[in-house]
């Protein structure tokens, strides 16, 4: 059962790859790591991809969708989100996150909804991510590089 949702995670991940825009129709590609502290439930690992326009000024509009790792108990899934992103200067943004996250066991759908905020130097990321994964808040870290 688990080579099973391994193979379906995969296969997400394969099409979502392959349907991903280039370079040139978006402004930004982002690889993600992430992790969370998840106050009642556990920690969550996740590996996504970022896709953002430019809408207008520093103001960006996207989306991001991965695999995750839930610690406890031990469970895969799929986070999704909306992102709307606000660079204020050079190197600092915030950002604005929702979406559903998808868990292979368990409560399946879960809302998610965060805020971010971060330095970004060049093409590297890091920053904070506060919010909520239902039904509990969580904190947590990411690291990204756009190409």
């Amino acid at each position: 059962m688990k080579r099973l949702r391994l193979f379906c995670l995969g296969g997400v991940l394969a099409v979502g790859l392959f349907l991903a825009p280039t370079p040139s129709e978006a402004a930004n590609i982002r690889l993600g790591l992430g992790a969370d502290y998840w106050f009642v439930e556990s920690a969550t690992f996740q590996f996504t991809l970022g896709v953002e326009t430019h809408l207008a000024g520093p103001l960006h509009l996207g989306g991001r969708f991965g695999a995750m790792l839930v610690s406890s108990p031990d469970t895969l899934g799929v986070p999704i989100d909306l992102v709307l992103h606000l660079k204020l200067t050079r190197n600092f943004y915030i950002e604005g996150l929702a979406g559903p996250w998808i868990l292979f066991e368990g409560d399946t759908f879960r809302a998610h909804g965060a805020f971010g905020f971060g330095l970004q130097s060049g093409k590297l990321t890091f920053g904070v991510e506060v919010g909520y994964i239902s039904p509990e808040p969580a904190i947590g870290l990411r690291l990204g590089y756009k190409f």
